[in-house]
């Protein structure tokens, strides 16, 4: 069993569609899990389905759309201030070592992010690199399991089959209500999925087939 698993993404959402029933699987096991989130998503296109917001209200209404993600999955939130489209530009060393020195605090077991290279956002990249070279910089003999998560197109004919592959029907509930907290994105990345429990076996299947498993890779250190 994992001592406290650590999850480094950089978005309000990203937690919910790319790891969602990982986390409440660790959750139910009694493991700690705290979500390092990069931004508040501002720059995200999405107002809502119809709009229920704009530019100057979407930050705030995302904030809260994760900390109703994070009180679904029973995990605690740590916002790391950075902006949401700039994390490529940032200095890696420097978020590199804001990393360390929450990771060296908190002592994880485990740490979930996004595979640099192949995770298709520059931020969802950028972070993942940092987040990976954070781990890199600790002791060895404390350094933390990554697990670093790839969806860029064609992935697998570059990188193999990914290590960890989590069928997480037990919680695909849970998942899809911690989805559904993000309602300003949700509506428009999965569509008439959002109303799955009233629209039928089949749509029920379509979304267990999109969001029944995770997939991640453990990042070999050298």
């Amino acid at each position: 069993m994992e001592k406290h698993v650590v999850v480094i993404l950089p978005h309000p959402d990203d937690e919910s569609f790319g790891a969602a029933g990982s986390i409440a699987h660790f959750r139910s096991q009694g493991v700690p899990v705290t979500y390092l989130c990069g931004t508040l998503g501002e720059m995200g296109r999405n107002m809502g389905n119809p709009p229920f917001a704009n530019r100057e209200t979407l930050p705030q209404i995302r904030k809260q759309e994760l900390q109703n993600a994070c009180k679904v999955l029973d995990m605690e939130l740590v916002m790391l201030g950075y902006r949401d489209k700039t994390l490529e530009f940032e200095e890696q060393t420097k978020v590199a070592k804001h990393l360390k020195d929450i990771l060296d605090e908190i002592a994880p077991s485990l740490v979930i992010t996004h595979y640099p290279g192949y995770a298709v956002h520059p931020d969802h990249n950028a972070l993942g690199a940092a987040a990976i070279r954070a781990v890199a910089s600790m002791n060895d003999t404390k350094r933390p399991t990554v697990w670093a998560q790839a969806f860029a197109r064609g992935f697998k004919e570059e990188l193999g089959e990914p290590d960890i592959i989590n069928d997480i029907a037990d919680y695909f509930e849970k998942k899809m209500e911690a989805i559904l907290c993000h309602e300003s994105q949700a509506s428009g990345i999965i569509g008439k999925l959002k109303d799955y429990k009233q629209l039928g076996a089949d749509i029920l299947q379509e979304a267990k087939e999109r969001f029944g498993k995770e997939e991640f890779f453990i990042w070999k250190f050298e």
